[in-house]
């Protein structure tokens, strides 16, 4: 268990925050290309880490990101004119270009010079295979752009986010992703022959009802897992995932390359923000293709994304949550799947960690009073690495490798199949690799309804 202390430092983002700080010095996934259409549509708000700013594709077509309030006198610049490769601010004028530099001041007298005193905080926003990234951070030169695999492929063949807003703190989220134990369970079929619903993925059944024997391995980047069954041939079936720093995860679930982002929208609410693509050199399928179509709500199929406002926590929010019970279905709870509602991206696990509490009804679970076992040991590391992290740059400025050492990144998830008591690190290590132009190693075990 963690003290009440360690638990408030890993979940609490705000400026000033040790994690909040750290989070700050990378770049961030913060929406899809499509949100922005075409030059000069409209602005959006945006948050992140608690940090309120908005968003808009200028009149050439790039993306420009700015603090909400003007500097002027605060006005909210989500009602700024965007036109003419600039923001104009309605209230007086004023008017910034992507760069945050003022290029415009109509309420001062012509020959002032007033603005070119002023700059707006502007964020470096480059769009990279269907997704706007952001830096928050001090560095007037940013870091190196992240070198994910999903970020290097070439664009055809990286499919658009599929995005899921939950409800709850960025870290319980992340943590039923590398909770390998539930997959059995709250994904789990009723029985190997139990109906397929007709929404989502089909359900998970497993004949090995033994627990997996987990292997954890912490790196400069983070950490990564195996998760072993033996089985009846005698040899080990590993399925191995990863954590990279400051809240990404890699989940083997196909031949795909893939990540997924736990992006905090500030301490109670994240956006899941998964992309996949494919590797090596073969064509892509047209299923595949279409599954990749811009625009897509994978919950379409289960009562859809809920209306939005320009509440940037309503963004991608599903029509079943938290507040209707995720309109779970008896039905299927009888016939069909362990839990009453559909296998559908995360939303089955957002039923577990969604209602994880805080003392004061606080989205943020109240750690001290969990009992760990040894299944949790990916979950025990992971809040280490995080924890020990966040303290060392507060207290040295020193920064986890793969801030600046983009090679850290070049990492995938794989299930493979070996002999049982071989090295499996050694002997995966060309497959935890993206460095590498082959399909993603994946050995199936777990067998999915059909």
């Amino acid at each position: 268990m963690l003290s009440r202390e360690d638990n408030e430092l890993l979940c609490r983002v705000g400026a000033g925050t040790p994690m909040g700080n750290l989070m700050r010095q990378y770049w961030i996934p913060c929406l899809p290309s499509s949100e922005f259409p075409e030059p000069d549509s409209p602005v959006k708000r945006m948050t992140l880490l608690g940090e309120n700013f908005v968003m808009w594709r200028d009149t050439q077509g790039r993306m420009g990101a700015m603090t909400e309030a003007c500097p002027h006198r605060g006005a909210s610049m989500y009602f700024a004119r965007n036109e003419e490769c600039g923001l104009r601010c309605v209230y007086h004028g004023w008017k910034f270009d992507i760069e945050g530099n003022c290029i415009d001041m109509p309420s001062e007298p012509p020959e002032s010079t007033f603005k070119d005193k002023i700059k707006a905080r502007a964020y470096p926003c480059p769009e990279v295979n269907h997704m706007i990234w952001v830096y928050l951070g001090p560095r007037k030169e940013p870091p190196p752009f992240p070198a994910f695999e999903i970020n290097t492929l070439p664009e055809d063949r990286v499919g658009s986010a599929t995005i899921m807003m939950e409800e709850a703190n960025w870290m319980q989220n992340l943590e039923g992703d590398i909770d390998t134990v539930h997959l059995d369970w709250v994904h789990a079929k009723l029985s190997k022959d139990a109906p397929y619903v007709g929404v989502g993925v089909p359900g998970f059944w497993n004949d090995d009802k033994r627990p997996p024997r987990l292997d954890v391995k912490t790196t400069d980047y983070g950490a990564y897992y195996s998760a072993m069954r033996t089985l009846d041939d005698g040899r080990d079936w590993h399925r191995i995932n990863q954590f990279i720093f400051p809240f990404h995860t890699m989940i083997s679930s196909g031949t795909h390359v893939g990540l997924r982002s736990f992006v905090p929208i500030d301490d109670e609410w994240a956006m899941l923000m998964a992309q996949t693509g494919q590797a090596g050199t073969g064509p892509i399928a047209k299923a595949t293709r279409d599954r990749w179509a811009m625009g897509v709500d994978p919950f379409k199929d289960w009562h859809g994304y809920a209306p939005r406002t320009n509440d940037p926590r309503s963004y991608f929010y599903t029509v079943a949550n938290r507040h209707n019970d995720y309109l779970i279905d008896p039905q299927i709870a009888k016939e069909s799947l362990n839990i009453g509602m559909p296998f559908i991206m995360n939303l089955q696990d957002r039923a577990m960690t969604e209602l994880m509490m805080g003392p004061d009804g606080e989205h943020i679970y109240d750690r001290p009073h969990e009992h760990l076992g040894t299944s949790d040991a990916m979950i025990i590391a992971v809040r280490k690495q995080l924890i020990e992290a966040a303290k060392r740059f507060d207290k040295t400025g020193e920064l986890p490798a793969n801030l600046d050492d983009t090679s850290q990144n070049r990492v995938r998830c794989a299930t493979v199949l070996l002999d049982k008591d071989v090295d499996w690190v050694k002997e995966t290590e060309s497959k935890r690799t993206a460095d590498d132009t082959t399909d993603v190693a994946f050995e199936h075990h777990l067998v999915p309804a059909n």
